[in-house]
């Protein structure tokens, strides 16, 4: 998501019907504004309802048409969330301009108690789309919408982060049942694992009582189906994604590959849920991943407040946990080096903190990287 400074369908208030859709699962709620009336209108259909959607679109564009003698365009907008960008798809296909706002980006009231509704929100949406229309600058951050081929490339990555943290969490249970009697764990992720836990006795020679033994087997065949799952997805993944994968992806990919302690997993997250887009500059890199940091600065009060944490949170996890990585299996570059120099002597908390700004570097210095064949500076390449 980048911000933008200028809108980029210019219109005035008349010769356009402006409409806003607040999107639910249960229902939507569509605000419109159009030139032949005075006033907002609101129309609720039912969640998902495109042909009415289309169908409301239609009508008043052909009675503003009747009113003005010449056929008023439609702009749109939405906020990005839960529907993802098929509706944006589907409005752009049938002649309507459509804008996917970020929600954070929005200003709303400060109050401590401040009403919100559909209605609310969506009158503030329809006026947010009328401002940045008319040009005016930082109103709203835009969302830049991935192509179909973009999209579904991100889904190996995804289900694979979800996988894990699925079978971290099934082996956790089963060590915290285990824990329970007493009783040494072993290798739970192995397929004899059960055989081997069968012989383990407690401190009184007994074994595990039956309705804990029944429990830990269920969730020990919620384990394997898990890694099953895990060795399924990462056998089919490399042929899979050489077919669908859009070659500008696959390409960079590959390149990030290239570098020494970035594998498979790492460069197909990075290429598929950030590096498919164009920056303009490192701070839209930095900013996308929520790395930049967030200062309160207001008369005589001046700290920060950390992160931003906005943008893509699959990225962030992901640059910071690969700027560890790259401490470990990238100790000479140059990067590296900062980080140890400025953590030389420091407790664990500075670690942490020193971590983010590596990640923030390491990030920018990879889209560096991918843009112009520039190396990180003193970063090994693999054979």
């Amino acid at each position: 998501m980048q911000a933008s400074t200028q809108g980029t369908l210019t219109a005035g208030d008349t010769g356009t019907i402006f409409v806003a859709i607040e999107l639910s699962q249960k229902s939507w709620l569509i605000t419109l504004h159009s030139p032949d009336q005075g006033r907002m209108s609101r129309h609720k259909l039912d969640g998902v309802d495109q042909v009415g959607l289309l169908a409301l679109i239609a009508k008043t564009r052909a009675r503003a048409a009747q009113k003005l003698g010449s056929e008023p365009r439609v702009a749109s907008c939405y906020e990005a969330g839960y529907d993802g960008f098929w509706l944006h798809r589907l409005l752009v296909a049938n002649g309507i301009d459509n804008l996917v706002f970020d929600p954070a980006s929005i200003a709303v009231e400060q109050r401590a108690r401040r009403a919100k509704t559909d209605r609310i929100d969506g009158e503030l949406l329809l006026r947010t789309l009328m401002a940045y229309l008319r040009g005016e600058p930082r109103v709203v951050r835009i969302v830049r919408v991935p192509t179909v081929e973009q999209e579904d490339a991100r889904r190996v990555s995804r289900e694979r982060d979800r996988l894990v943290t699925e079978q971290t969490a099934h082996t956790n249970r089963i060590k915290a049942l285990l824990r329970l009697s007493g009783l040494e764990v072993g290798a739970p992720r192995r397929r004899n694992w059960l055989t081997w836990l069968e012989q383990q006795r407690d401190w009184q020679g007994e074994p595990l009582p039956p309705h804990v033994l029944a429990e830990v087997k269920r969730e020990h065949a919620r384990l394997m189906l898990v890694r099953e799952q895990l060795a399924a997805l990462e056998q089919s993944q490399e042929a899979a994604q050489a077919a669908v994968v859009p070659e500008a992806m696959a390409k960079r990919r590959e390149q990030l590959q290239r570098l020494k302690g970035l594998g498979p997993a790492f460069a197909t997250t990075l290429a598929g849920e950030l590096f498919y887009k164009d920056f303009r500059n490192r701070r839209e890199v930095a900013s996308y991943c929520g790395l930049t940091p967030s200062p309160w600065k207001s008369g005589g009060i001046d700290r920060e407040q950390g992160i931003s944490k906005a943008g893509n949170p699959h990225v962030r996890l992901k640059t910071i946990e690969l700027a560890w990585l790259w401490v470990r299996h990238q100790p000479d570059s140059a990067l590296s080096r900062w980080f140890q120099t400025r953590t030389l002597n420091t407790g664990k908390r500075v670690r942490r903190i020193a971590i983010v700004a590596l990640a923030r570097k390491l990030v920018v210095a990879l889209w560096r990287y991918l843009e112009t064949g520039l190396v990180p500076e003193e970063a090994l390449m693999k054979a």
